[in-house]
């Protein structure tokens, strides 16, 4: 039988690499003028895929808005095809939120100029996260075509069904040699074209009689004599009937023979066929760091600050949150989020997260001061400490914060007049400084401007902070009920649920007070070499570790009623260089500061590390964590809910040392997580909690060490022969990074968790969205305003001292609170984070809504919900299942 082969004329354009978006841009003017007019003119060349991207045509009609028409008419003529997506996004070290608003923005951008192509089409993101069946679901799209992470080991044909961690399915329809492989082809050889490697295979691997052949290449032109060469094609060629198509009329193709696919589940990483670059992770750790303050930022703290913020009569706006998305979609291209690129690229990668930084920062700081100063106020106080909590349910807990005091002698107190414990770390004059920067808009009027100001950084214990709402503090005068902390001799910290010993080696002795049980050898910090590139870590051919507890150290501890800290300095010497390693010479200080943190009734012990890595090049430091806890698998989270891995690869292993040649990575298990790793088993769980770099591996004879990845260095972009990654080099090999040597001051924080429960019962993903959502304090007096906070307007008081918006009981994770992208209400988004158990929860509003609907990830209506006594029922949520709803008032 004849096979038809669908030809899909693309490029795949990545908007920055080894060269920068603006270059990039230039190029794509240039490139896509020529496709438009093959489009138009060219007989027989009426297809073009452009990458799947919108973010291509909008920075097109920025420079060409005369097309703008033409482009509409491409679209509707189905010749142009556009979309879905905005960028072509990476899927392991972005957020679930950033995936979802990525498509959605993309959608939009296409729908303007018409339609978007319904197809997932990713054809060069390293690997496939297993949340993605249920995104694509959630935006009502059945199928998707992609390259990279799945072999003939994990399925026998190139069409199967994706069954992803929540059960959602999908079709998939691989390209497994690339999107490239028809982009160059040989005249001469075009009658054995099919027979011929990848395309004899792929033919081999393909369940019906449609075969896809993509033509196109990185940064590639049309090719304008496409409509001759399949004429050629099908002259020599008897078996095939070669066509110019789409990605969505070969994938109808394939339908319509309804061919019975093998299924298969999970996330796809296996690098056997196709590098996935695993320990991309870690690539240019400071600036990964960056991305996981920031995506924590815009979805725990902005959008429910700003949601908050309309509840209580302040404009949403909207356009500087679609900028700030923005931004960030284009830094979580595949290339720019893997930091494979060039270091002047990463220079603007950079930027756009400090624009995103500080538009977000300043948004948050306006919306709270709007709040605040409507909250009414007890006028025996002069200055007010407002504390907002912006997750869903109440909080007590303690918060570092710093703020401005009128008198060394302070307290701070409740709406009811009840101390607030807290403790002092530092107290500087600046009278000088403040008294100088107060504005008066009425210079006549009398405000209050204490004689004295100091910056105060202090540890603040409030209690029952309502859930999605804040709660009204002050400071009083002249009470001296503060308490510093204080340096003590003493080398243990405590608190209600552990007790921490600093031993001499300088690892830490944690019991948990709970089990009783003991844990030794922990916070172990561990250097070794990187010989590898800006794509993969691989560890130095003749590698050298050099542990923390073998280096000299100095021990300080201070506390207070709150907060007990530890303080350990290391003076580590290790190999300035990879020659160095080799030959065991550690010719280099490399200072490290290990602080940890203990607060009163806090479940989980922090961490911060500060390093001066100005000396030593191409290396990796790690902190190894030992559970006593022997697992085959561990428990981290994904972009929606948890999944299961396992610590060692043992069938990809096993094929990958029965015959290395044929596989581009070695299979390695260093993964990587969105907030939480942990090791459990029936009796114990214990998980770490990255606030940086979010790379994680299972080490240890037993398995039962959680290795985290602080940082790694790097020099070149690219290079060859890596013992985790054999042959060419990926990138560029000519092209030298010398900024990822993070030759800096280094800062990274993370979280320890310990519980004496299997990890259902332990709570771990409440416990990291806690940790990674900090209670937010805004101080307000006259004498502030000024230069320090600019000056606005006073509004009236009439919100109560304590307000909410609304409450669940915490059984569901909040992925994000905010405003409908296209409608007057709000969008609140939870998901299961459980590793197994299905779960109920409730919506508890503190105004009744007009209306609740289940909607999709486009934000469509699913179904109207019952509203009873203003509450809202979640009912049997299943494993990592997503959960949007619609509210408006």
């Amino acid at each position: 039988m004849v096979k038809t082969v669908h030809v899909f004329p693309h490029t795949h354009w990545d908007r920055e690499w080894y060269f920068t978006t603006s270059r990039s841009r230039v190029y794509l003017l240039k490139d896509l003028m020529h496709v438009i007019d093959n489009l138009q003119h060219n007989t027989g060349y009426d297809r073009f895929i452009l990458d799947g991207q919108a973010s291509l045509i909008e920075d097109y009609l920025k420079w060409r808005p005369q097309d703008k028409n033409t482009i509409k008419q491409l679209v509707a003529d189905k010749k142009l095809i556009i979309g879905p997506w905005y960028t072509q996004t990476d899927q392991f070290v972005i957020s679930g939120e950033s995936i979802v608003r990525n498509m959605q923005y993309g959608m939009d951008v296409c729908n303007e100029l018409g339609t978007y192509m319904n197809v997932g089409y990713v054809p060069d993101s390293f690997g496939q996260e297993s949340s993605m069946p249920q995104i694509y679901r959630g935006f009502g799209i059945p199928d998707t075509m992609f390259w990279r992470g799945v072999s003939e080991e994990n399925v026998n044909h190139t069409e199967f069904v994706w069954k992803g961690e929540d059960g959602s399915k999908v079709n998939v329809y691989q390209i497994p040699s690339g999107y490239y492989i028809g982009g160059v082809v040989d005249e001469t050889q075009l009658d054995k074209i099919m027979h011929q490697e990848p395309f004899a295979s792929i033919v081999k691997r393909s369940t019906t009689n449609h075969i896809a052949f993509p033509n196109g290449f990185d940064q590639a032109p049309a090719r304008k004599d496409l409509p001759q060469m399949i004429k050629k094609l099908n002259t020599v060629n008897k078996d095939f009937n070669f066509e110019v198509s789409s990605i969505q009329e070969y994938v109808d193709a394939v339908k319509s023979e309804k061919p019975d696919l093998e299924e298969i589940s999970g996330e796809f990483t296996n690098g056997k066929n196709m590098r996935i670059h695993k320990s991309i992770y870690s690539s240019r750790s400071d600036l990964k760091k960056l991305n996981t303050e920031i995506q924590y930022y815009l979805v725990n703290i902005l959008e429910p600050v700003l949601t908050m913020g309309k509840h209580f009569g302040v404009d949403y706006p909207q356009g500087a949150v679609n900028d700030i998305w923005k931004l960030m979609f284009e830094n979580a291209a595949h290339d720019s989020i893997g930091s494979c690129v060039s270091d002047t690229t990463n220079e603007d990668v950079y930027m756009r997260y400090k624009q995103v930084r500080d538009i977000s920062t300043n948004l948050v700081e306006v919306t709270l001061r709007e709040i605040a100063t409507q909250i009414k106020k007890n006028k025996k106080y002069e200055i007010t400490l407002s504390v907002f909590n912006t997750l869903p349910v109440q909080r007590t807990e303690i918060t570092k914060i710093s703020f401005y005091a009128p008198s060394k002698d302070f307290d701070i107190v409740d709406s009811d007049g009840n101390s607030v414990d807290f403790s002092i770390e530092s107290c500087d004059d600046q009278t000088e400084y403040i008294s100088g920067q107060t504005i008066q808009l009425n210079p006549g009027e009398k405000i209050y401007k204490p004689e004295k100001i100091y910056k105060v950084i202090a540890f603040v214990f409030a209690k029952n902070v309502p859930a999605m709402g804040y709660k009204q503090l002050y400071l009083s005068e002249n009470d001296n009920k503060n308490k510093a902390i204080e340096n003590i001799n003493d080398r243990t910290l405590e608190n209600d649920n552990f007790k921490i010993t600093v031993q001499d080696n300088g690892s830490l002795t944690i019991t948990d007070k709970n089990s009783g049980k003991v844990y030794e050898n922990q916070a172990v910090l561990e250097e070794n070499g990187d010989d590898g590139d800006s794509f993969n870590y691989s560890p130095a051919k003749k590698d050298m570790i050099v542990y923390s507890t073998d280096q000299p150290n100095t021990v300080s501890v201070s506390k207070s009623k709150l907060v007990s800290l530890a303080k350990i300095d290391y003076e580590f010497s290790v190999p300035r260089t990879l020659k160095d390693r080799a030959q065991k010479d550690c010719n280099v200080k490399m200072p490290v500061s290990l602080e940890v943190r203990l607060e009163e009734n806090s479940p989980v012990i922090k961490f911060s590390v500060n390093i001066d890595n100005h000396e030593p090049l191409d290396h990796r430091l790690c902190v190894d964590f030992a559970t006593g806890i022997s697992s085959k698998v561990s428990y981290a989270d994904q972009q929606f809910g948890t999944i299961k891995r396992p610590v060692y690869r043992e069938k990809e292993m096993k094929s990958w040392e029965a015959n290395k040649k044929n596989w581009n990575e070695k299979p390695i298990s260093i993964e990587t997580c969105q907030s939480f790793v942990s090791l459990s088993n029936d009796e114990n769980t214990i998980s770490v909690f990255p606030k940086g770099v979010r790379e994680y591996e299972i080490i240890g004879d037993d398995y039962s060490t959680i290795r985290l990845t602080l940082f790694r260095t790097y020099g070149m972009m690219g290079k060859v022969d890596l013992l985790y990654r054999p042959g060419r080099a990926s990138g560029e090999k000519v092209i030298a990074t010398p900024d990822a040597e993070l030759r800096n001051d280094l800062s990274f924080e993370f979280g320890l968790s310990i519980s004496n429960k299997k990890f259902d019962d332990s709570d771990v993903a409440a416990k990291a969205k806690d940790y990674d959502t900090p209670e937010q304090y805004y101080e307000y007096a006259d004498f502030l305003n000024g230069r320090l906070i600019f000056n606005m307007d006073s509004v009236d008081r009439t919100l109560d001292e304590n307000g909410s918006i609304l409450k669940t009981n915490g059984n569901l994770i909040l992925s994000t609170l905010k405003k409908a992208d296209h409608r007057s209400g709000y969008i609140i988004r939870f998901y299961n984070g459980y590793g197994q158990k299905s779960t109920n929860d409730e919506i508890v509003f503190n105004k009744k809504p007009n209306r609740v609907e289940l909607v999709d990830l486009k934000e469509d209506t699913i179904e109207k919900l019952p509203i009873v006594n203003n509450t809202v029922k979640l009912n049997n949520i299943t494993h990592a299942k997503i959960k949007t709803l619609y509210f408006e008032y």
